[in-house]
């Protein structure tokens, strides 16, 4: 028998979590940058699983030609009896082309699609089962070759960094010394401070957290932008197996912290990915909704107006302007909320 003075709400998170681990979650990635920085090996190596086994690479002259698409690809992995249903989003062809002026809209109307999707989902009759397709993180691979952001980098960061959340990452990082690593990662985190480009700030620790979380946490925001390096083979160094890259001068071991960002990366990517949806909700997606509402009452208020001008006396209308009011008394208030989240984000950095 329990103590009087024993509830035993202190379980309520045994029970949510039981139940999300029954239900399984859902996170959508996307991957952008241009061809041939190891986009692809890096997520195979992430999530150990094959998600292009039938992609065919295009030769010079096709990829010339080449129009941004976004290849879809959904995995079902399940460790520990945890299950987790990973769509990664690829966009072949970004940045290929001689003019990449046009390589961002393909890839904003895709985010917007499954903004409106999701909308509509939530406003229709079967709200029980949405399937979260909304783009929760974005890898944006920045070329190792270069000597910090091109433009076009800049440009499609701006563009996207208040659709979803962005997470740099120098690709290859292989072929760079360990000063040269960490001389681009300065260079690049003041070019994105000087354009007003806002990434995915990692959130704060609170004060009750352990030391070693705070210092997981202090270690993930200094490596950022993670440099990284991808491989699926496996070879053999000093008698244990390892996945790395084989050079004349030794092995690039991917899961060596000494080596590349690797385990750094997908440490951020495992342990705040229910932060990366909390923040693709609460701001990302709320941003998105109250435009849409915002635009859909100035259409209907034209429309009343119209209406209005043709009707003489126009008595009906009358409960049309008072619902119209009360729709826009209601955007004010949730973009007064957001701008709060916003500026409540912005603060935590």
């Amino acid at each position: 028998m329990e103590s009087p003075s024993y509830v035993g709400f202190a379980n309520l998170p045994n029970q949510v979590h039981r139940k999300s681990v029954k239900k399984g979650f859902e996170f959508t990635l996307m991957v952008v940058g241009e061809s041939g920085l190891g986009k692809s090996t890096l997520v195979n190596s992430l999530f150990l699983s094959d998600l292009y086994p039938e992609r065919v690479i295009p030769n010079a002259v096709e990829k010339q030609n080449q129009t941004v698409k976004l290849d879809a690809s959904t995995v079902e992995i399940e460790e520990r009896g945890v299950k987790l249903r990973l769509t990664v989003v690829d966009t072949p062809g970004f940045g290929d082309a001689i003019d990449n002026s046009d390589s961002f809209s393909a890839i904003l109307e895709y985010i917007d699609e499954q903004y409106e999707r999701f909308l509509r989902d939530e406003s229709g009759l079967n709200r029980r089962n949405i399937v979260d397709n909304r783009i929760h993180c974005c890898f944006y691979f920045i070329s190792p070759f270069g000597h910090g952001l091109k433009p076009l980098d800049i440009e499609f960061m701006k563009k996207l960094h208040c659709k979803v959340n962005i997470v740099p990452v120098i690709a290859k990082a292989d072929v760079l010394t360990k000063k040269e690593i960490q001389r681009l990662k300065c260079r690049i985190m003041q070019e994105i401070e000087d354009n007003g480009i806002k990434i995915y700030p990692l959130p704060d620790c609170d004060s009750d957290e352990d030391e070693d979380y705070k210092e997981q946490v202090r270690q993930l925001k200094e490596a950022v932008p993670f440099a990284v390096c991808g491989s699926t083979t496996l070879l053999e160094v000093k008698g244990r197996k390892v996945r790395g890259r084989l050079y004349p001068w030794g092995v690039v071991e991917v899961e060596n912290p000494d080596h590349c960002d690797f385990i750094k990366l997908r440490t951020m990517l495992i342990t705040h990915m229910q932060d990366l949806q909390e923040v693709t909700q609460e701001v990302h997606y709320e941003n998105y909704r109250s435009e849409r509402l915002a635009k859909s009452v100035r259409k209907n208020t034209n429309s009343v107006i119209k209406e209005d001008n043709a009707v003489p006396g126009g008595e009906s209308l009358t409960e049309k302007d008072r619902i119209l009011r009360e729709k826009e008394e209601e955007i004010r208030r949730m973009q007064e909320k957001l701008a709060q989240m916003q500026a409540k984000i912005q603060a935590q950095k």
